[in-house]
């Protein structure tokens, strides 16, 4: 498939909606060895009050998506995915901005998520970021344990 090159830059993110949610599912098929079923992401969109679900679209192409819920003043990570044939161009970090960014404008201050100790290219990609590991939750995934990452999002300077 021939790929603009800049890619980051040419896609569009956006709220996920009903119709985003089988290619978002068939992608974390394909992205994790514990994938959410398509159910799981249903749940999140139409019965979660918590989440937000964005995805990157190309021309009318789903090809990365991620979730987030918003709890007081956190932003918890849940899952973040790219489409195989369109890694390492960018768009990961592109989403991360635009939540980052999003979490920033709500009043947000940290920003978490759990990776998992053996996935050593998303830890280096979070970090990338400035999130660094603050515990480990025991057994959380059902082969490991996580990661618990975390990032303060910095505000605005208010005067008083």
């Amino acid at each position: 498939m021939d790929q603009p090159a800049d890619l980051a830059n040419t896609m569009t993110i956006e709220p996920m909606g009903e119709e985003d949610i089988v290619v978002v599912a068939a992608i974390e098929k394909v992205s994790f060895s514990d994938p959410w079923p398509l159910e799981a992401f249903q749940n999140e969109l139409f019965n979660n009050q918590l989440a937000a679900y964005y995805v990157a679209r190309l021309k009318d192409r789903v090809i990365a998506y991620i979730g987030a819920w918003l709890v007081l003043d956190e932003v918890h990570i849940t899952t973040l995915a790219v489409e195989e044939s369109f890694r390492r161009r960018g768009i990961a970090s592109r989403l991360v901005e635009a939540l980052i960014e999003k979490a920033r404008a709500g009043g947000a201050r940290f920003l978490t998520l759990e990776v998992r100790p053996s996935n050593k290219a998303a830890l280096c990609f979070y970090e990338k970021f400035g999130f660094s590991v603050l515990g480990r939750r025991k057994r959380y995934y059902i082969d490991e344990d996580a990661l618990i990452m975390t990032k303060e999002t910095p505000q605005p300077y208010e005067e008083e």
